[in-house]
């Protein structure tokens, strides 16, 4: 196969670089070598030995001035949205609302609720409501923590009811809702994640991240739910669902999340670990996306959040003040483990009252005389069943690939589709690309990454001609294409793309056991690697194998290209498809040359041959192909 494509817009945003591609001089070997004195090449490639997981203690963000924060606020919220699989949004169906089982106190009432967040998947909850006479009342989300018991747990260091009743007493309309897998939400179970399903960007935490989302849709279509007044409050993995739905949903007006925002530990579940959402990032640096709107972080000192006044709340505060706003941030910490008590409640309750002010006595914002109804009274369940067109998980996820396939056939803006697989690849576009040159050896690296692309160099006359394979640059050079290219007296750039040939290395995971290991690319090595490594959200924070062979070919074509002479790809098999996927999201002009490309029909086909979490959402190889056939 020989495709050429030729994309005239080089002006690209990365995270908040947004870089214009210069024309440099003719390539040739001198102006190669010359580029030495530029930078030095690391010794080691930093995708090897800097490898985060959960608990890695992550830098705090750091930025000196509003616009270059609102590019970066911008990028990581497509990045949150994409690798939940939101991205573009599904269509929002009929939720279909059952409310019912009123309990009524003088001063409050309490219903079940049961939505259809997706056709054939239903949330449960609980609507906690004042009686107080007024007609409109803020409305606050309450996604639960992993507690046993979820949104109905009861216990000193969670009580689910007890928030909501407090905060219905206070003036506020709450909708308190369960984790996939919790309570009434048992359709799926709460873990789940297949290699196959991981290409969808099928997980829980895209899944509750909708829930959410249509959570909000319910609680703002409420007659007495004041639209303009939506807040959202959660501890533990609900803290997680508070940041993650302020970061993406602007309705969302003051939020609390509790006992979660810390730079030393970013979530231990995979509800809150898809792959991709932290690449680069954290939760701290997700938090600040709510900036300027308020915010109160809530913290103990006997778990991960226990640096929270000193570290992240400092860091987050800078943030806010870019907008003039840092008096619309604060932090309150309990002596306490981890926790969602009556201590770290009542502080909820008062930044609560402070953002709304007027509505609530201040005898109110004490728990006191708090009766909580048997589990039984507010399960939506209980002695009742889901409607018949319940799905299972097999079928909610046949429905995602089916709204994802039917997306994706009706996306035609190529801008759009390039943008979003090169984010599903996290792949960047260099600014500017170092080498060393020793004899025909050669190392390539992106000064910024500190990463490392051996190769051969050969110099001649003409287009670049970069030549990969799946066994590294050796085996390329015994290639028919690199024959012919030698005998035209072309120049030609072999690369041992990420862990092939050269490049072959072993990975030092930076994990509480300190496991050394290799990442597999079988998927089902990849889960025992991972295992091994004590952590089993590996791809949270880090890049499949196969991503990062994409980047090292998009690398090798922004080098290669200097002069504006073009760059000819070629690759065979499996990296074949590399080299497709490059030059899909490559910004400069690429003719590629490609034979027995896998076929990939089926999701084990991309397990095997081209495993990338999020692919086959973002539209897979089909996509790739439109886009290197677009002129």
């Amino acid at each position: 196969m020989t495709i050429r494509r030729s994309y005239f817009n080089c002006r690209l945003r990365w995270g908040i670089l947004i870089a214009t591609f210069l024309t440099l001089s003719i390539v040739s070997a001198q102006s190669l070598a010359a580029q030495q004195t530029l930078a030095r090449v690391p010794a080691e490639d930093s995708r090897n030995i800097d490898i985060p997981n959960t608990n890695t203690h992550l830098p705090l963000p750091e930025f000196t001035s509003l616009e270059a924060w609102e590019l970066r606020k911008t990028f990581l919220r497509n990045q949150i949205l994409i690798s939940a699989g939101l991205l573009p949004m599904p269509d929002k169906a009929p939720l279909q609302a059952q409310i019912f089982g009123k309990i009524e106190e003088k001063d409050y009432t309490i219903e079940k609720v049961l939505i259809e967040t997706l056709p054939g998947f239903y949330l449960g909850g609980n609507l906690y409501r004042p009686r107080n006479g007024r007609t409109k009342h803020p409305g606050i989300l309450n996604p639960q923590g992993h507690w046993p018991y979820g949104r109905l747990e009861n216990e000193p260091l969670y009580s689910g009811p007890s928030f909501g009743i407090s905060l219905a007493r206070q003036g506020y309309v709450v909708f308190a809702y369960d984790m996939v897998g919790y309570t009434d939400t048992i359709q799926l179970p709460h873990r789940f994640g297949s290699p196959e399903q991981r290409l969808w960007s099928f997980g829980p935490l895209g899944l509750q991240l909708w829930d959410s989302i249509r959570s909000l849709d319910f609680l703002a279509s409420l007659d007495d739910v004041d639209g303009s007044r939506l807040g959202i409050a959660g501890a533990s993995g609900g803290g997680t669902q508070t940041f993650l739905l302020a970061a993406v949903d602007d309705r969302i007006q003051f939020a609390s999340p509790v006992n979660m925002v810390s730079a030393i530990m970013q979530g231990g579940d995979l509800c809150e670990n898809a792959p991709g959402l932290r690449i680069e990032t954290s939760n701290v640096e997700i938090a600040a996306m709510f900036a300027p709107k308020p915010m109160l972080l809530v913290s103990a000192t006997g778990d991960w959040t226990h640096n929270v006044p000193l570290e992240e709340y400092p860091a987050i505060k800078r943030i806010y003040d870019l907008y003039g706003k840092g008096d619309q941030v604060d932090v309150a910490q309990i002596d306490q483990v981890h926790n969602f008590n009556g201590l770290s409640r009542e502080a909820v309750y008062r930044f609560l009252a402070k953002t709304n002010p007027g509505l609530s006595e201040v005898k109110e914002l004490t728990e006191h005389d708090v009766s909580i109804p048997m589990i039984q009274e507010m399960s939506v369940l209980s002695n009742r069943t889901l409607p018949a067109n319940a799905r299972d998980l097999e079928g909610v996820f046949r429905l995602w690939q089916d709204m994802a396939h039917a997306q994706n056939s009706q996306i035609r803006d190529s801008t759009f589709l390039r943008d979003r697989l090169r984010r599903t690849l996290s792949v960047e576009i260099p600014r500017k690309v170092i080498a060393e040159l020793d004899g025909q050896s050669i190392v390539l690296s992106r000064p910024t990454r500190k990463d490392r692309v051996p190769g051969i160099w050969i110099p001649g006359a003409g287009k670049v001609a970069i030549v990969v394979d799946a066994n590294g640059s050796g085996a390329a050079r015994k290639s028919e294409a690199f024959s012919r290219l030698r005998k035209e007296g072309r120049p030609i750039l072999l690369i041992d793309v990420f862990q092939t040939g050269a490049a072959k290395a072993p990975r030092v995971g930076d994990n509480p056991k300190g496991v050394s290991r290799r990442l597999a690319t079988d998927a089902e090595e990849e889960d025992r690697a991972d295992a091994a490594a004590g952590d089993p959200k590996f791809l949270t924070f880090n890049v499949s194998d196969d991503a990062a062979r994409v980047q090292d070919l998009v690398t090798a074509i922004v080098y290669a290209s200097q002069g504006n002479r073009g760059v000819e790809l070629y690759g065979s098999e499996d990296a074949a498809l590399w080299c497709i996927f490059a030059a899909s999201v490559s910004s400069v002009q690429v003719s590629l040359h490609t034979d027995s490309v896998p076929n990939l029909t089926k999701d084990s086909d991309y397990v095997e041959h081209f495993n990338v979490p999020g692919i086959l959402r973002a539209g897979g190889l089909t996509a790739a192909e439109r886009l290197v056939s677009t002129e």
